[in-house]
């Protein structure tokens, strides 16, 4: 990079420049520590939720083994049939600055084997069964969801910050000193040359 010419508007150009690279490290500092903050706050339940998800993940996949067994994979269609339309209502919002959307509505996912409209003496116990674990899953994911899409979004933000921060304290700023170094040392420089010169004339005069 080409460095400006050591006078005295470009030294007021660079200070400036340098309180301003300044001051906005301390900003990104102060962001990516409350990043962090909500990060932190997150952690706990999403980790809990993941370990709920999990735990009903593996108590559903045998139960619809067993109702794949007893029905086969015909018969469990013809049961699954209609198929549900499930709607959400989403909301978005931000959290400083960033863009994130929350689930504001959503249709209760649990049912009663009367509210699935399948004939009890037809369905049998282990299709109930695995109905009604997937229904739990499902429910569980959808909650999920929204924590988990922000946890994403905030680690996104986080590793931006960082690396602007980084790039403005160990890239521009120690070149903005060094320039603003330079310059003052080359300006004394030439005020000190200006003044031997004339104590120079002076002298002859």
């Amino acid at each position: 990079m080409e460095r400006p010419a050591s006078t005295r508007l470009n030294l007021l150009r660079a200070t400036r420049r340098l309180d301003q690279v300044t001051r906005g490290v301390g900003l990104l500092r102060r962001k990516r520590e409350a990043l962090v903050g909500e990060l932190f706050k997150l952690a706990r339940p999403a980790a809990d939720a993941r370990t709920l998800i999990a735990d009903a993940g593996t108590r559903a996949y045998p139960l619809l083994l067993t109702a794949l067994a007893v029905n086969g994979h015909a018969g469990l269609r013809a049961l699954a049939w209609p198929e549900r339309l499930l709607e959400v209502e989403v909301q978005g919002g931000s959290v400083w600055g960033i863009v994130v959307s929350r689930i504001a509505a959503r249709p209760a996912l649990l049912r009663t084997l009367a509210a699935r409209g399948t004939a009890p003496g037809l369905t049998g116990p282990a299709a109930a069964a695995a109905a009604s674990a997937f229904e739990r899953l499902a429910d569980l994911l959808l909650e999920a969801a929204p924590r988990e899409m922000l946890i994403r979004r905030l680690g996104e933000a986080l590793a931006r910050t960082s690396r602007q921060v980084n790039t403005l304290e160990r890239r521009l700023a120690p070149a903005l000193r060094i320039s603003v170094r330079d310059m003052r040392r080359t300006l004394d420089e030439r005020e000190r040359e200006e003044l031997l010169r004339l104590k120079r004339l002076k002298s002859k005069l």
